[in-house]
């Protein structure tokens, strides 16, 4: 929800506000979402299956652990078609025990991001109503939740700045990647899509390989996988990805494509065959709309 903007002390009239006949000056009322770009945490809770907006359940409750034990009951949770080889797969990483795993990832997640805002405010030596957060955008700007897609900083102007939120998650081996494309460097640079995708896959991938950003989010995912911390750890790792988690609850196979990072073909990997891709930083996914596009400039769908 928005207001008319502020004007010096106080709120501006219509008059100062308003600009032109399609433009308006406001101001936030109450709370907005920002959802971080480039990363995916374990959820904490989550829209329950055949529930709607309305039925969001915490991770932790027994109504979670008995979907995610099989979560291939049409007749119970609403009809799911999937591929076969998907499905296959899925049971693989479902199953009981699934919900408790999940929360087990998601609270050091919860608990790090916490830590790391209030040290910043410390360090900063400011409070709570003075301290502000710097957001960078990607492509898109909002989400279909209503929730700001950003990454995410506190608000500090000396240098040297510390790397955004996004990536100390990263870094720290609490998430995993969920790089999609154009919304994550080095195409959140770009003027437009078309300007990302280039004249042909070579050049796309050039343009992937000189990205410091990019090349340090995967390297730190390669690192916490082979030290086996945080959501790689021995013994108990993230077993269902948290998209995955998403698309099983709202009853819908997944709809973007996938580019391996890690080779340099011309393919494009079908959507429901994200999981071919064994290492999470290689899994760079692409929305549906943007699919003519890379086909265009040389790019073939997998079978």
């Amino acid at each position: 929800m928005v207001g008319l903007g502020v004007h010096g002390a106080g709120i501006g009239s219509p008059a100062q506000q308003i600009h032109d006949g399609d433009t308006l000056n406001v101001r936030a009322i109450g709370n907005f979402g920002v959802r971080f770009l480039g990363i995916d945490a374990a959820e904490v809770s989550f829209d329950f299956p055949g529930g709607g907006h309305t039925d969001f359940v915490s991770i932790t409750s027994p109504r979670w652990e008995e979907f995610l034990s099989n979560p291939f009951d049409d007749v119970k949770y609403g009809e799911l078609k999937l591929p076969v080889r998907l499905k296959n797969y899925l049971k693989t990483v479902t199953g009981p025990g699934t919900a408790t795993n999940h929360a087990h990832h998601a609270e050091p997640a919860e608990a790090f991001l916490k830590q790391e805002v209030q040290q910043d405010i410390t360090a900063l030596g400011q409070t709570r109503e003075s301290f502000k957060f710097f957001l960078a955008f990607g492509y898109e700007i909002m989400d279909g939740y209503g929730r700001m897609l950003a990454y995410i900083n506190a608000d500090k102007a000396e240098e040297p700045r510390p790397i955004f939120y996004n990536e100390r998650l990263l870094e720290a081996g609490l998430v995993v990647p969920y790089f999609i494309f154009p919304n994550v460097d080095p195409f959140v640079k770009d003027k437009s899509p078309v300007n990302s995708v280039g004249e042909n896959p070579a050049q796309f991938r050039e343009k992937i390989g000189r990205s410091p950003k990019l090349t340090a989010a995967r390297t730190w995912v390669k690192n916490a996988r082979e030290a086996k911390k945080g959501v790689f750890v021995t013994g108990n790792p993230l077993r269902l990805m948290p998209f995955e988690l998403r698309f099983l609850a709202q009853r819908r196979p997944p709809s973007r494509w996938v580019i391996d990072l890690g080779k340099t073909d011309n393919v494009l990997i079908r959507p429901e065959k994200y999981f071919t891709i064994s290492n999470l930083e290689d899994r760079l996914f692409i929305p549906n709309e943007f699919i003519p596009l890379f086909v265009e400039n040389g790019w073939r769908r997998g079978r």
